[in-house]
């Protein structure tokens, strides 16, 4: 039975809603959008409405929509070997490999293959303390890590609090961002901070540091300079693995290949995904620092996955890394960023709801307020507002997709977006906005 545009949009969403559940949603409050077909920076609804997708849907088609080469790709890896298992050794698995260790941060060189970037970070915690024989996990409050019980355990957001208590050994500590009313500590006051629990809880104790390079969906925090460079001193310092959660912030989203490579810093261990394959087929991985692969060349590392070094996967991830170098989208990103920024200081002079905008390459955020003045945001911390509700709406009427969260919207498409398309977009932004100017007091 074929599954292409055969549906209206309104019997997708009823059969959708009716069996399988959405994630991190009350079901009765769902209201999905029905999509039907994409390409390069829009998608479709079965009835030919069109969005702009100013999200990347979930931060991940780095290279846009319905690229052929890497749909060609897909199609003549599942015609030749469809599948091998984990113990096995193919092609496309020897070439990701080489291509990873290329692009890679400094002596990064071995990579374990994950389904997705949640798993990619409970094998970067396992490797943390096989190698160093510790047990403590640093993360931060202003983090996301994924789903799973030890990724959940890490973030440090109110999507862990429902499962708590989580897996045992994880010390979550504060980062340089307080907040739209508080603001940002220096670099130094935020790493005297953390330095102050490494001793609290004594670094001897302690395995690794996991923190987003660029915090993701905690939003869009790009560090204070000499921030990452101080945390890999004291990782280094006190024998503490530092791993990079690179699974948002990786494969040219930022402008560099990866986050950390803006103030070159090699992490002992990265995560990946999402972009890895421009979210094409699932994959994801944790690449490792040259000594700590050698540890287990006599050493067992006791982790395995059914769908590690999937082939389908690992040509999708060849193939969406070939396209990012051959089009120039990490130098695109790092360009139509600059412009980005020069649209989101118009935002924030002719929009009073307009609070603070972030950027860093296409990975950007606006949070609105209700008063510039007292910095009161448009929707409290974990929660939401009728005002946010309702320019969550005027986006979906516009056309624009993208994500609406708490105070906060995000601006993340495609790396492979135009001028053209960039201005369209803040253009709809920019009537939505009398929205939210309108509930400035």
């Amino acid at each position: 039975m074929s599954t292409v545009a055969s549906m209206s949009g309104a019997k997708i969403v009823e059969l959708s809603k009716r069996h399988s559940l959405y994630e991190w949603s009350a079901q009765a409050h769902v209201d999905p959008i029905p999509v039907a077909r994409s390409k390069g920076c829009y998608f479709w609804t079965p009835e030919g409405k069109r969005y702009l997708d100013f999200n990347s849907q979930l931060m991940c088609v780095n290279i846009g929509h319905g690229d052929e080469r890497v749909i060609r790709a897909i199609q003549e890896q599942a015609a030749t070997l469809a599948y091998a298992n984990p113990f096995m050794a193919t092609e496309v698995r020897a070439r990701l490999g080489e291509t990873l260790a290329r692009i890679t941060p400094g002596d990064i060189d071995t990579f374990f293959f994950t389904n997705g970037g949640a798993e990619a970070n409970e094998n970067a915690i396992k490797i943390a303390r096989f190698f160093t024989g510790r047990r403590k996990i640093l993360a931060r409050y202003r983090s996301y890590h994924g789903g799973t019980a030890g990724a959940i355990s890490l973030t440090g957001d109110p999507r862990r609090w429902a499962a708590e208590p989580g897996i045992p050994g994880v010390v979550h500590v504060l980062d340089p961002y307080h907040g739209i009313e508080r603001g940002w500590d220096d670099a130094a006051a935020s790493l005297a901070m953390l330095e102050e629990v490494i001793q609290l809880e004594g670094p001897q104790t302690i395995a690794g540091f996991i923190l987003e390079t660029v915090t993701g969906t905690n939003g869009i925090l790009v560090p204070p300079d000499g921030y990452l460079q101080g945390v890999r001193e004291l990782c280094t310092k006190h024998g503490i693995l530092m791993i990079a959660d690179e699974v948002m912030a990786g494969f040219g989203r930022t402008g560099e290949w990866f986050a950390v490579d803006h103030w070159n810093v090699v992490p002992d261990l990265l995560s990946m995904a999402k972009g890895l394959t421009s979210a094409y087929v699932p994959l994801g991985a944790v690449g490792m620092r040259h000594h700590i692969a050698e540890h287990f060349q006599k050493n067992v590392f006791y982790g395995g996955l059914t769908y590690n070094s999937h082939p389908l996967g690992c040509a999708a991830a060849i193939a969406a890394i070939d396209v990012l170098e051959q089009d120039d989208l990490v130098g695109n990103a790092k360009r139509m960023g600059r412009v980005m920024r020069e649209l989101m200081q118009e935002l924030e002079a002719n929009h009073p709801s307009v609070g603070a905008t972030r950027s860093i390459g296409l990975f950007g955020l606006v949070e609105l307020v209700r008063n510039r003045r007292t910095r009161e945001p448009m929707a409290p911390f974990n929660g939401g507002s009728p005002e946010m509700a309702a320019l969550g709406r005027t986006f979906r009427e516009e056309g624009l997709y993208t994500f609406v969260r708490w105070n906060s919207f995000f601006t993340n498409p495609p790396l492979c977006i135009t001028e053209r398309e960039l201005r369209e977009g803040f253009a709809m932004i920019d009537r939505a906005l009398a929205v939210t100017d309108a509930a400035v007091r």
